[in-house]
């Protein structure tokens, strides 16, 4: 009986990778659809790729300036959170409560230029310079509106608790696709729920077909045990699959030969179009800088290292004063902050590795894409906010540039240079959108020339 049932053990193999390879496939198209669920689909933003849009301000409060709080919000990330929270004290003092201990008239000045005050003598200015180990602000050119618009903004977030958000600029992806914390955890819950169902299915299935092998083998003990079997019973009960003879048929050698050289020529498809590409390049850098700690953790707006990113064509590398702003202050004695000391001290910068870097054929600039088309970093870079050590994320490809422009739709509202061009497109494309393409974007000229 032992014997009847090793000679099933090839159909028993075969059922089981047919089962694992359902099962594989039902949980990958299981995944994908949560994560679709969840996340939702950006056009023209990679995939993977959290969206980081500023968090938008809470209501402003009764008789508050909504649009003044929203100019603040955007004005206090990008100059005062990398050392000053609302609620918290981090770097700087906590903001909550600030028009309370100083008049508007007494703040603008001391944001302007935080030295000139000091200076002057003001007692309360010299005692919050000395508390702070006499750490110097630096000097904005803010206007008086903008300071204003700021202080409205600290004023309406008074109270509240510090929200945890993972990108550089205050967004993570829930939040902006306007979904709540509790929608997220039920999505994944669901997604934990079909994962068991899914496990449950398979153990099942892998029961039933080697119960249906037993009962197949004992049935077969059985019919053999009987006298009154003619020669084609006997036969047809007797007969096992030629595995051998499968094997050396011309059409299995057909099919494996056949397979063997689509395999060979995708991989050397594969490999020429790689050439010259370099995503997922990580180079190791002369300091270990933590991405995920800067901009995820800590909140710090890409715009305050790379002071370029909304005003070049290229982002620059951020020079060794920037750090200091806070590490003059913070883990001075990490071994890692006093390599920038030293940098400092020989007068030297730092010799960052760049990771993303486009051929001299190509015109890019960087400024016309998060300035005027308002995308965020992570739509080229990936989640930046949670790389500990930078790679590259996209392709960077021609294709994958086009791709975008195909897709990336203009916001045109309330900007005449594109009206014309807006009622050219709709006239010869009704209902279609108003997208990159539409206006040129395709044309070999506008990054090559």
């Amino acid at each position: 009986m032992n014997s009847n049932r090793l000679r099933s053990l090839p159909q028993l193999l075969l059922a089981l990778l047919l089962t694992f390879a359902g099962a594989q496939q039902a949980v990958a198209q299981a995944s994908a659809a949560a994560d679709v669920k969840t996340n939702g689909v950006a056009p023209g933003a990679t995939a993977g790729a959290t969206a980081a849009t500023a968090t938008a301000p809470a209501a402003a409060p009764a008789g508050g300036d909504a649009a003044a709080i929203a100019a603040g919000d955007a004005l206090f990330k990008g100059n005062c959170a990398q050392c000053h929270a609302v609620n918290e004290q981090v770097v700087g003092p906590a903001l909550a409560g600030i028009t309370k201990r100083r008049p508007i008239s007494w703040l603008i000045p001391w944001v302007k230029n935080s030295s000139k005050v000091v200076a002057s003598g003001d007692e309360y200015a010299v005692a919050l310079f000395n508390k702070f180990n006499k750490q110097q602000m630096p000097s904005f050119a803010l206007s008086d509106k903008e300071i204003t618009s700021i202080v409205a903004y600290v004023t309406s977030e008074e109270g509240k608790a510090t929200a945890v958000v993972g990108g550089p600029t205050a967004g993570n992806a829930a939040a902006a696709d306007g979904k709540t914390d509790a929608a997220a955890g039920a999505a994944e819950g669901a997604g934990k729920y079909v994962d068991i169902l899914l496990i449950v299915l398979v153990v099942v299935l892998i029961v039933l077909v080697v119960t249906l092998v037993i009962i197949g083998n004992l049935m077969k003990d059985v019919l053999r045990g009987r006298k009154d079997l003619d020669g084609r019973d006997i036969e047809i009960l007797e007969q096992r699959f030629d595995w051998g003879k499968f094997y050396r048929s011309p059409v299995m050698r057909g099919i494996v030969g056949t397979v063997f050289a689509l395999v060979l020529l995708y991989e050397g498809v594969q490999s020429v179009m790689a050439v010259g590409l370099t995503q997922g390049y990580q180079p190791t850098q002369p300091i270990a800088f933590s991405h995920k700690l800067h901009a995820g953790e800590h909140q710090i707006n890409c715009a305050y290292c790379h002071t370029s990113v909304y005003k070049a064509k290229s982002a620059n590398i951020p020079s060794a004063n920037i750090c200091m702003n806070c590490h003059s202050q913070i883990k001075t004695e990490s071994p890692e902050i006093k390599k920038i000391y030293r940098a400092i001290e020989r007068k030297q910068p730092i010799q960052w590795v760049r990771v993303h870097n486009l051929p001299d054929l190509a015109y890019f600039n960087h400024s016309q894409h998060t300035q005027v088309a308002g995308l965020q970093c992570q739509t080229c870079h990936g989640p930046i906010q949670n790389m500990e050590v930078v790679y590259q994320y996209s392709a960077l490809t021609m294709g994958w540039c086009i791709n975008c422009h195909r897709e990336m739709p203009i916001n045109s509202k309330d900007n005449k240079y594109y009206d014309n061009l807006v009622k050219l497109h709709d006239t010869k494309n009704a209902g279609a959108p108003f997208t990159v393409s539409s206006n040129g974007g395709t044309e070999c000229s506008k990054c090559h020339y």
